[in-house]
């Protein structure tokens, strides 16, 4: 049995948290020239779940995609 998906999803546990609290930073860096109201680490916590839920199917698709070749 291959254990690469669960390991690779314990790995991005860390990873998630990084983001968020970039985007956080990011939001209170730039905010004001994008119009964006800074916000804290749990709403950055949100949009980075938001983020990778809709940008995880992507990359899914698109590894798929390119191992059929």
């Amino acid at each position: 049995m291959d254990h690469t998906g669960y390991s690779s999803i314990a790995a991005a546990g860390p990873f998630f948290f990084f983001s968020s609290w970039l985007l956080m930073l990011f939001a209170g860096i730039v905010g004001d020239e994008v119009g964006v109201a800074a916000f804290g680490y749990l709403d950055a916590m949100k949009a980075t779940i938001g983020l990778w839920l809709v940008v995880a199917p992507l990359v899914g698709a698109i590894s798929t995609s390119r191992r059929r070749k």
